[in-house]
């Protein structure tokens, strides 16, 4: 039997200005500084820098129409008050933006310097060594990792040099230039893990009773160490507590990431720019826009220019009306994208105007257990706006406060109730754990279980598999690895 039926089903699709819109509105400063510059390069009726103050002749009311093969160009559809007009800045230049148009970015320039690799092959100049064992050492330098490791092992290293470098050695030649390696600077770099590290760093020291002891322990005991089981050291080495402590203090000195300390580095280093400042002024809070993300924006004077040469040209050819055309769509484009611009400010500040007011306590103390219990749509209903556009501003913007420049997403926490029945933050309790734990007894450290009951005690009922949760979320270690003698 052939049924019939009626489904009716409620769809919402973005247009592609709503989404483009979205994507503004999530870019952080530097990006979006980027895009704009991609839109100023491919978009010629878009310029920016100041308007000029002399008045345009916005005089196109009377533009006659053309028609020719059924295609009709009416000058008239190009509103050039709407593009040309002085009031073409917009107001939220002067809500959002404290800056003035000659204030300079100072971004402090770095110099180019040599890479980790090309510092570590121009010590190996100073070695004498033949030829074949030059080529197995510089190859050995380029296996070097950012931390200043080898992480891959001999054999593997081995079989790579035979076929991408036609070098054929052995493990046991490789072996003995990788000495050669473990004497460059900074100490411990080329280690194929962190006891190999460590033990470099530690054979370079002068020689004393705590260097020779923190050797052993290394050399000869150092999963033990890793776990600290300081118990079982003090009867293997047969020492006090005192010589422990010493030894472990010269070990806890040293550097587990060797390459991380060469300053001539070129790794990319990511600046983070802020998109807001919060400042305390006679004690209330003022936030302002970073000045970066409001640029100043108009239409091209050259394409008023060209319109008024068609509407004056007697005779129009189609090469003309096409380029009327190309020049509507790019000043339609143009006006776009500089009310784009308004609306992404005026979203950014309406948000985080509301997100600082709601964590005032916070902003005026700095402290995080003043942190209220803050979803998305928390924020979202008090603006009046979608959750997702709220996500888009807190997940790739930061804040600068009297504090520190901080991620605005960090802000926002799940809540959970106190046993008076109140609503607290899972900030504020993660504060108070971290609090705990650092004014616990480092000698006998505190288990999930101890922490959970303190917990209770001071008013916060959670398991101890969330304390847990909490615990690790903090990148805090379990009990027995905050063990210190």
């Amino acid at each position: 039997m052939l049924k019939q039926f009626l489904q009716f089903k409620l769809s919402q699709k973005l247009s592609p200005q709503q989404i483009q819109l979205m994507k503004l509105i999530q870019l952080p400063t530097q990006a979006f500084e980027q895009r704009l510059k991609q839109e100023l390069e491919e978009n010629p009726a878009l310029e920016t820098g100041k308007e000029q103050t002399d008045e345009y002749d916005d005089d196109f009311d009377n533009t006659e129409d053309y028609e020719d093969d059924n295609e009709s160009i009416n000058a008239d559809d190009i509103n050039v008050d709407d593009y040309l007009s002085d009031d073409d800045v917009p107001d939220y230049r002067t809500q959002a933006n404290n800056y003035s148009s000659d204030d300079e970015e100072k971004t402090m320039p770095y110099a180019a310097g040599i890479s980790f690799t090309q510092h570590l092959i121009n010590q190996l100049n100073t070695f004498t060594l033949t030829d074949e064992e030059f080529d197995i050492a510089e190859f050995l330098v380029g296996s070097i990792d950012e931390s200043g490791y080898i992480r891959r092992s001999l054999s593997d290293i081995t079989d790579d040099m035979a076929f991408t470098q036609n070098i054929f050695t052995t493990e046991d030649k490789i072996e003995k230039v990788l000495k050669t390696v473990h004497q460059l600077d900074p100490a411990g770099v080329g280690a194929r893990n962190l006891q190999e590290c460590l033990s470099i760093q530690l054979h370079r020291k002068e020689k004393r009773p705590d260097i020779e002891l923190a050797i052993d322990i290394i050399d000869n005991a150092f999963d033990r160490f890793s776990k600290k089981h300081y118990k079982k050291l003090l009867q293997k080495f047969d020492i006090t507590e005192q010589q422990l402590k010493d030894a472990i203090e010269e070990i806890e000195r040293l550097n587990p990431k060797p390459g991380g300390s060469y300053a001539g580095n070129n790794r990319m280093v990511e600046h983070v720019v802020p998109d807001f400042a919060i400042k305390i002024v006679d004690g209330e809070l003022e936030l302002t826009l970073n000045g970066r993300n409001a640029p100043e924006l108009h239409v091209s004077r050259e394409y008023n220019n060209m319109l008024k040469g068609y509407k004056e040209a007697k005779d129009k050819s189609k090469s003309q009306k096409d380029a009327v055309m190309f020049i509507k769509q790019k000043l339609d484009a143009a006006k776009w994208f500089i009310d784009a611009i308004k609306q992404r400010q005026q979203t950014l500040f309406v948000t985080m105007s509301a997100i600082m007011h709601y964590q005032k306590e916070y902003f005026l103390t700095g402290d995080e257990r003043k942190l209220r219990p803050m979803i998305l749509k928390d924020i979202a209903d008090e603006i009046d706006m979608d959750v997702s556009t709220v996500s888009r501003v807190a997940n790739s913007k930061y804040v600068d406060t009297p504090y520190g420049t901080k991620l605005i997403k960090e802000f926002f926490s799940e809540s959970m109730t106190n046993d008076q029945g109140e609503e607290v933050s899972t900030r504020e309790i993660k504060k108070i754990l971290e609090t705990v734990i650092e004014e616990e007894n480092k000698r006998k450290p505190l288990t999930d279980d101890a922490l959970a009951k303190i917990l209770k005690e001071k008013g916060y009922p959670i398991a101890r598999r969330t304390v847990a949760k909490y615990r690790e979320q903090l990148d805090i270690s379990v009990a027995r690895l905050r063990k210190k003698i």
